[in-house]
This record gives structure tokens, C-alpha cells and sequence, in this order.
């Protein structure tokens, strides 16, 4: 900060530096604002490059108004003390010496210390902030969490640590082959105990919905918590329960999740790459030609289409499904605005034109994968009252809490209309349908852990509960009956999707850093947004490291209880500190689209 303040009083004349220093003044509060609010909703530090995502921010102005509290404006207060005193200044200047009204009226104006003496002073001063600055970074480098490296070097620091990082991996990266490095990825994949007995084995379920389409429902902002939750005698999500009965059901799947957030789910159910974290998958690598499900079912003859009721710009997707390589995606003009929330229309809308478009394909006897972004239980979980499906006991009314379980709720019914729609139209029985959840919904600043446990009598962990979300597959005409404790991410379902379609990766040569979840005993994912660099799940734990694996902290998936001896994760620490920097090589190498 010092170090600036003096640029600023060496670079510019007398008679601006007034403005420039109250500029700055501004432009610093907003940040710290920004940063603030930002935090509150990701958990983590942001950095100069999501100022490149600003421009969505009022598409979910709802969600981040919920957000601001009172005490969060204290970054503006110096404002109002410098305007009183500029006033009272004012008032007394006739009466006030030259200097007392300098230091009244204006903030940085009124020195008339502008001689060679003061510049070397100010310089000397520039020169000792940026060598302490500099000492600072240097002993960040070594600290992967980036909300410990922020407490340690300070926010404008970091801001300077990452330019750096990023330019370091910039230059190694440029250097790389993307062959050597999927060598690597499938040499440190093969070396993790992922499955017990014979590594050559046919792996289970393979082809079970061989020829059928697909399709997959990304649900906004659902959690796993509300499968199987009842209120009074009412259940939440009937739905999706009798397809979690019916088909594979993966109880310990997590969000994995970059600042693109819903995008950044989408990317990664699509592609079984890790986001980077530094930026919204979407606007980073929308240019690239990436590895997707859609380019692998086309190869074995299916037409990829996708629905999303906002405006394709939002969050980059008219980038994002070129990419992907999708060959058709249906956003706002396509849909009436039954005006559900904020984004427009409902749910039950976008699967009624689907349902439309994928008849037409079906008429020319195509098989489809059909990706569906629902919008509907998004934050604040307003749904309208000709639209509420369950009645709330009076413990739930009016509180955030039962909004979202009102919203949730209409996501499934909307799933069970689209599923009759499907029979109607002759497609459900020919159909593997696969449903997740993109990240969470509750906050824990709007709703603690306590109070959830209190008025629905679950368990529930302001980080596992959050991050846990939902995944289930079904296959119709199979009774499957799984319910797996295999941890899971979003990572892992393009691998366990191709693998009940009959798509070999290995023969397909498909990169993918997820695991198949339905022929795996064993797994560990790695999160960096939300938690911090070096956090994983694996079948046991959630671990998240302090400044490094030694000072980390480990809680219970079973038991949501801490865990003192963390000593059998440090393999899992490195391997997927490893795998993810495996993956920002990869996706960093995959060559752009001409």
C-alpha cells in the first residue's frame, strides 16, 4: 500500500494528486468490499482475474444481495470522517492559517514539500516498501493454501503472488508436450490403489444401457441432504428418490467446482478435467478444442444437444459449448417466460420445448445426449405460489431454510413431469437418465448447521453437508439397486456415464482424471474453491490442509467428527496435489479450435 501511495506522490503534480488519492481511496474501499462479499459466497481469496467475470454479476443480483451485511459498508467509513472534517474545515477557513486549511479541505494536496529533498525521501520509502513487500511474497511461495498465503503476505500482495504464478506455469507450460503429459496423468493413475484384485477385470454394468440415449439434468444448487428428507409426512424430493431406489445412487458424490461455478460444473461432467481455479472454465478455455462427452458419443453416432433457459452469453456458454462441441444448445429466445425467478422461465418450461426438440431427433431415429441446466431452485429460493408443491410446518415458513426445501422440491416435480413427458413420447424406456447436483445452496451465514439439525433432525456439517450432492443414474428397464459409499466428484461422472453406455475410454484414448464410480473401491478427489489447494474427500475423510499436509485438519465423512491422527492421508495429500497440477498441464496444452 506504501509503495503505491508513494508512486502515486512521485508520478503526479501537485494540483491532481488530491483526486488521485481520493481515486484510489475509492477504488481500494470497492475492492475490499468486493473481495469481502466474495469470500462470504466462495470461501476463498479472489484475485485480479475474476474482475473478468464482473459482467454476470447482475444476472444473479438476488443471490449476492443476500449476501451484504450492515458491518460490511465499515470499508467506506473513512469517507463520511474525511467529508465531516472537509466541511467543518471549510466553515473554519477564514479563520485558519494557510496549512490548517490544506489539511482540512483536501486529502494529499497541500504539501509544498516538492523538492529534491522530499522526492529522494518519498523514493527511498517506495524502494523499502517494495524490498519488504518483495520478502513477504517470497515466503508465501512455498504455502499451497491460498487463505493462509493471504493471511501471510497480505490481499495486495497475493494479488502480486498470483501475476507471478500464473507467468511461472505460463512459461513451464509452454514448454510442455500434452502426449509426455497424459503419460504422466495414466502413469500416476495406475499407481493409486483405486480397485482391489485384478486390474484387467471387465468392469461391472459395462453396456448396460448400451444404444440408449441420454440424458442428464444438472440440478442448480442442490444438495444431497433433501434425498429421502421428509417434513412432517411429506416427502421432499419423491422423484428422485424412486430413481435413487431403482437405480445407482452415490451417496458421498462432492462439488468440485471452480468461480464458473454452474459452468464450471458443467465443464467438468463433460470433460473429466479439474477447473483451474484461477478462472471461470468457461471464458478460460472456451477457445480450446476440449476432450468431451459430447465428441465421444458422436464418434459412436449421437446427436449432443443442451438447454438452458438464460441467454447463452451468461457465463460464457456461447464459448463453453463450442468447445464441448455440442451441436446445438436452446437458451432464452426458445422458451416463453412463464417469469418463474430472476432468469425467466421454469423448469417445467425448458422440459417442455426438450421434450419437443428431442422428439424430432427421435422421429429421425437418432440417439441423443440431451443436457439440461435447471434454474429453478436457484437463490433465493423464491418459487412462486401457484408453484408450491409442499406444504411447510410452521418451524420452516418464512425462513431460508424452507425456501430452499420449497425450491428443491419443485425441481423434482418438474424432473417427474419431464419423465412422464418422456413416456408419453414413446423415449423413456430407451433412456438412461443421470442427475447431480451442480454445488450447494444453503449458505451457512443464512442458515447454520445447528438450525438445520434442529428442524429437520439430520446430521449436518457447514462443509461435508454443503459440499455433498447428489448423483443418480438410472437405466431403465433394470432394477440396479446400488447404493455406493464410494466417494465420488464431479470429475467421475463422464467415466461411470460412458462406462453404462458402453464406451470404453481406454479404447476411445479419452483422458480422464475422474474414476468410474461403479468399478472402484476405492477414490480420492481433489477441491481448491471453497476449500483451499491440497483439500480432498476420500472414502473416509475430508482433509484440508493448513499451510501444508503437517498442519491440515481431517473430519469424518460417517461421523462429521475431527479426526486427530491424519498421519494415513499423507499419500492421498500428495497424489492429488500431483493429479490436479496433472490437469491444469492438460487443459492448459489441449490446442485451440481453428
Amino acid at each position: 500500500m506504501l509503495a503505491i501511495l508513494c508512486l502515486v506522490d512521485l508520478i503526479f503534480p501537485l494540483k491532481r494528486k488530491g483526486p488521485v488519492f481520493w481515486s484510489f481511496n475509492f477504488i481500494y474501499s470497492f475492492m475490499l468490499f468486493a473481495a469481502t462479499l466474495y469470500h462470504a459466497h466462495f470461501g476463498t481469496v479472489p484475485t485480479y482475474a475474476v474482475l473478468s467475470e464482473l459482467n454476470q454479476v447482475p444476472q444473479i443480483r438476488a443471490s449476492v444481495n443476500a449476501l451484504i451485511r450492515p458491518e460490511q459498508f465499515l470499508f467506506f467509513a473513512d469517507f463520511v470522517v474525511l467529508a465531516i472534517i472537509a466541511v467543518a474545515g471549510r466553515i473554519r477557513e477564514h479563520r485558519r492559517n494557510r496549512t490548517l486549511s490544506f489539511r482540512s479541505s483536501s486529502w494529499g494536496q497541500g504539501s509544498r514539500r516538492t523538492g529534491w529533498g522530499w522526492r529522494i525521501g518519498v523514493a527511498c520509502v517506495l524502494i523499502v516498501s517494495v524490498v519488504i513487500s518483495g520478502r513477504f511474497i517470497s515466503s508465501g511461495k512455498k504455502i499451497d493454501n491460498e487463505l493462509v498465503r493471504a493471511e501471510s503476505i497480505g490481499f495486495l500482495n497475493y494479488q502480486v503472488d498470483a501475476a507471478l504464478r500464473n507467468r511461472e506455469e505460463e512459461e513451464m507450460i509452454a514448454k510442455g508436450n500434452i502426449q509426455e503429459t497424459i503419460s504422466n496423468i495414466q502413469s500416476l493413475q495406475y499407481g493409486y490403489p483405486y480397485r482391489e484384485g485384478a486390474a484387467g477385470a471387465i468392469p461391472q454394468h459395462f453396456g448396460a444401457a448400451q444404444g440408449m440415449n441420454l440424458i442428464v439434468i444438472q440440478m442448480e444448487s442442490f444438495q444431497n441432504f433433501p434425498i429421502h428428507l421428509k417434513v412432517g409426512d411429506q416427502e421432499v424430493t419423491p422423484v428422485l428418490n424412486q430413481l435413487a431406489k431403482d437405480g445407482a445412487y452415490f451417496l458421498h458424490t462432492f462439488q468440485q467446482i471452480g468461480p464458473g461455478n454452474t459452468s464450471d460444473a458443467e465443464f467438468m461432467s463433460n470433460t473429466s478435467i479439474y477447473p483451474t481455479a484461477a478462472v471461470a472454465m468457461s471464458k478460460g478455455y472456451g477457445s480450446r478444442e476440449l476432450p468431451s462427452l459430447p465428441r465421444l458419443l458422436q464418434q459412436h453416432g449421437y446427436v449432443a444437444n443442451t438447454f438452458h433457459i438464460n441467454k447463452v452469453t451468461f457465463w460464457d456458454r456461447n464459448k463453453l459449448y463450442p468447445a464441448l462441441n455440442f451441436d446445438k444448445y436452446y437458451d432464452k429466445p426458445y422458451f416463453e417466460n412463464d417469469h418463474f425467478n430472476d432468469f425467466g422461465a421454469s423448469d417445467e418450461e425448458m422440459y417442455r420445448v426438450g421434450v419437443e426438440k428431442l422428439t424430432e431427433l427421435q422421429t429421425q431415429g437418432k440417439p441423443f445426449y440431451a443436457q439440461f441446466v435447471t434454474t429453478s431452485s436457484h437463490s433465493p429460493f423464491v418459487v412462486p405460489k401457484d408453484k408450491v408443491k409442499i406444504q411447510l410446518p410452521d418451524n420452516l415458513k418464512g425462513t431460508n431454510l424452507g425456501n430452499y426445501i420449497t425450491a428443491v422440491n419443485y425441481t423434482d416435480y418438474a424432473i417427474g413431469k419431464l419423465i412422464e413427458q418422456l413416456k408419453e413420447a414413446g423415449m423413456w424406456d430407451n433412456t438412461m437418465l443421470a442427475i447431480y447436483g451442480d454445488h450447494f445452496g444453503i449458505q451457512p451465514s443464512e442458515t447454520g448447521a445447528s438450525e438445520i439439525t434442529e428442524k429437520l433432525g439430520i446430521p449436518y456439517d457447514d462443509r461435508i453437508s454443503r459440499f455433498n450432492i447428489p448423483f443418480i443414474v438410472h437405466v431403465p428397464g433394470q432394477q440396479m439397486g446400488i447404493v455406493s459409499n464410494v466417494t465420488g466428484g464431479q470429475v467421475d461422472m463422464l467415466p461411470t456415464m460412458a462406462n453404462l453406455l458402453g464406451v470404453s475410454l481406454k479404447d476411445d484414448k479419452f483422458t480422464a482424471l475422474g474414476q468410474d464410480l461403479l468399478n472402484i473401491d476405492r477414490n480420492v478427489i481433489g477441491m481448491r474453491y471453497y476449500l483451499p489447494t491440497g483439500s480432498f474427500f476420500n472414502n473416509e475423510v475430508m482433509f484440508v490442509p493448513g499451510q501444508g499436509f503437517d498442519d491440515g485438519t481431517a473430519v469424518s465423512l460417517d461421523t462429521l467428527e475431527p479426526v486427530s491422527d491424519i498421519s494415513a492421508y499423507r499419500s492421498d495429500y500428495d497424489y492429488i496435489t500431483q493429479l490436479m497440477k496433472l490437469s491444469d498441464e492438460y487443459v492448459k496444452l489441449i490446442p485451440k479450435r481453428h
